[in-house]
């Protein structure tokens, strides 16, 4: 373990920016956690109070202990460290557990993951494997107590992995994949679809997601959790004087079936009859200023019709800036009214919503 710490001047003599990196080598084992724990006390006792993460720690292992690349995974959200692997490195099992603690803050309401995996390197999982000579030795070469103590570690090693993950805020799903897998079996970051399971962000040249349509269709399939198939020529482009007197009339459609007195229900109706783009554009403007949950526009506007299993249908609006793959909103219209996404994506790679979640982004080195 190495660490690499760099100061530049701030704005004032006494508010200096301070970077501080840990690059982790090699197996992990016993008392690796403490170690690390020891660095990042002294990091913290230097370091001013930021906005981003304390330090970022890189990591290049092919893997090791299982219960400490966990406690090394508790360690990097205690103190706001982010995770990085960079390109041509390996970060594999227990290393992997470990990377999924990159955290940019657990600042309240909620911890702000980050973890990085550059193009090029490799982030791969998989099941445990438990020692069998230990058992053996531990049970005196007693079949049924081998067994029953295997039993009870498998148990226990799947416990810990799965209440990690969850804390770790990653989609329970990803890991009980899993650990339905033969320990030789490997699953490794490469797709859209893996990088948002672990909530991970890919770094560096990234293939073009395709049509916007396509972006469209993709960015409401991951919203709600790919609740049915969908297919590009299901998005329905709007010009945006029509998508905002679209939404508008759900509100006003939302003000009446609730059965709410006054003019507002009048006055909406009118403004959406209205030919004056720009006052259907104002009052949608101020519907958003007033916390109606609705879309910003960022350009092409797409409507997408989602009919799921048992008869549930909703429709999906998302605006998208062509030209900035992090730039787009979203809102989802049910039978009761607006509602956010069901899923968000990882905050510092909002973009990853715009791809097929089997998209490949991190291909296989030669």
């Amino acid at each position: 373990m190495t660490v690499e710490s760099t100061s530049i001047p701030g704005l004032t003599a006494k508010s200096a920016i301070v970077t501080n990196t840990l690059r982790f080598t090699g197996l992990i084992e016993v008392p690796d956690a403490d170690k690390l724990r020891a660095e990042l006390s002294k990091i913290r006792a230097k370091t001013p109070p930021g906005d981003g993460p304390m330090a970022t720690i890189e990591f290049s292992s092919k893997g090791g202990d299982l219960l400490e690349g966990i406690k090394i995974g508790y360690l990097l959200r205690e103190f706001d460290v982010a995770s990085l692997v960079r390109q041509d490195d390996l970060c594999l099992s227990a290393c992997a557990l470990a990377f999924l603690g990159g955290t940019q803050s657990r600042a309240p309401p909620a911890a702000i993951p980050s973890r990085r995996i550059a193009i090029g390197g490799k982030v791969g999982f998989h099941n445990f494997t438990i020692n069998v000579s230990h058992i053996q030795a531990e049970t005196k070469n007693d079949a049924a107590a081998g067994i029953s103590r295997s039993f009870n570690l498998a148990r226990a090693g799947a416990a810990q992995m799965m209440r990690f993950v969850t804390d770790m805020g990653v989609q329970p799903a990803f890991i009980a994949q899993l650990v339905g897998l033969a320990p030789e079996a490997w699953q490794y970051v490469d797709t859209a679809g893996e990088f948002l399971e672990t909530g991970s962000c890919p770094v560096g040249n990234l293939p073009s997601p395709g049509r916007l349509e396509a972006q469209a269709v993709n960015v409401c399939s991951n919203a709600t959790g790919w609740l049915t198939t969908l297919d590009s020529s299901q998005a329905q482009r709007h010009s945006l004087p029509q998508a905002q007197r679209h939404l508008l009339e759900h509100v006003r459609a939302n003000i009446a079936a609730f059965n709410i007195k006054g003019p507002l229900a009048a006055q909406l109706a009118a403004v959406i009859a209205s030919s004056d783009n720009r006052l259907v554009e104002s009052v949608y403007n101020d519907m958003r200023a007033a916390g109606i949950t609705l879309p910003e526009m960022k350009g092409a506007h797409f409507e997408i019709l989602i009919e799921a299993r048992d008869g549930y249908r909703l429709q999906c609006h998302v605006s998208l800036a062509p030209n900035e793959l992090d730039s787009f909103d979203l809102v989802l219209v049910t039978n009761g009214g607006f509602s956010r996404p069901f899923r968000t994506p990882p905050a510092g790679c909002p973009g990853l919503f715009r791809y097929n979640r089997d998209d490949l982004l991190n291909p296989a080195r030669g």
